[in-house]
């Protein structure tokens, strides 16, 4: 009796690909340096992003209250031109607002953006 031992195998790069992506998923990676330092760097105008556009769409609402007192109650023009003023001035405020925001964000992650920088220039 003769024993014939045969192997067969089916290689898929699509597959492997997909097996590859899913595993991914799961197994633990440390990011890199460089990826990090990325994050960091935009997670510094996200909070005053965020806050200004806050700050400037609530403004443009209070605006377009007063606006209405204006236009369309003639009862309360006096009060539409004070609640407008306001609404005026915080759609002013926005950028400001952003500036101090993005400022403070930026003393609070320099000295880790400053230590990866210095590990990834040597």
């Amino acid at each position: 009796m003769k024993n014939k031992e045969t192997f067969s195998y089916i290689y898929s790069a699509k597959e492997q690909a997909e097996i590859k992506r899913i595993r991914e998923k799961y197994v633990f990676q440390e990011a890199d340096k460089m990826e990090q330092l990325r994050r960091l760097d935009a997670s510094v105008t996200q909070k005053g992003t965020v806050i200004s556009l806050a700050a400037g769409v609530i403004g443009a609402l209070i605006l377009g209250l007063g606006m209405c007192c204006c236009l369309v109650w003639t009862n309360f023009i006096v009060l539409g031109i004070i609640v407008g003023i306001i609404g005026i001035i915080a759609v002013c405020s926005a950028y400001p607002l952003y500036n101090y925001v993005t400022k403070i964000e930026r003393e609070k992650i320099a000295p880790e953006i400053i230590r990866l920088t210095d590990e990834l220039m040597k």
